[in-house]
């Protein structure tokens, strides 16, 4: 469900400047969590922009914070309807985490994962902007896993490729839908860390 995410400045913002054309500033979080700041490039006035957020929104009717929604679903959502139409970003980073149940019976233990791109290269994760009197708020988008990913949680970010990027902030919801899932060829890392005891 990427409740982590793993942000190494450098080379990440030298990478989004190049790539992406912006000023791009952020500090190294190795563990990003839900409710901290997060770096998020978003469309305005005509050219991309670096807009600070905090991550998760805390809708009245929901029990707990909501830091992902679902992109197969987010069009027809009440909470994510008018910002997937209005207010998309992405998420520079450099890798997420997850966490797998492992071992037997009294013996099992959480396994905790780094999931980065093959090619060691930075990501664009897709989000939501959440505008609230509060501040902005980023809400990341997920799908199913690819084959690569699958074994370790049913769900995973949504990622949006550097040509795609034009596309991604210019074009109706509708036209969109061929971005709403990744790509079985997109080339994934995993690293085993930890055991969470």
């Amino acid at each position: 469900m990427c409740g982590r995410m793993n942000v190494i400045a450098d080379p990440l913002c030298q990478w989004v400047g190049e790539t992406l054309g912006l000023d791009f500033h952020t500090s190294d979080n190795l563990d990003l969590r839900p409710t901290q700041a997060v770096a998020t490039v978003v469309h305005q006035q005509g050219s991309l922009k670096q807009l600070d957020t905090a991550w998760g929104i805390k809708p009245a009717w929901a029990k707990n914070i909501l830091i992902n929604a679902q992109a197969e679903t987010v069009m027809q959502k009440p909470t994510f309807k008018r910002a997937f139409a209005e207010h998309r970003c992405l998420v520079p980073c450099s890798g997420w985490y997850e966490w797998r149940q492992e071992g037997a019976n009294e013996k099992t233990r959480k396994m905790k994962y780094l999931f980065s791109a093959a090619d060691n290269k930075p990501l664009l994760m897709a989000g939501l902007i959440i505008n609230e009197p509060s501040g902005a708020k980023l809400v990341t988008l997920t799908t199913a896993p690819i084959p690569s990913c699958a074994p370790y949680h049913n769900r995973m970010p949504l990622f949006v490729d550097v040509s795609n990027v034009d596309f991604w902030f210019g074009s109706t919801p509708e036209q969109l839908q061929p971005l709403l899932c990744n790509d079985n060829g997109f080339g994934v890392q995993v690293e085993k860390l930890c055991k969470i005891l």
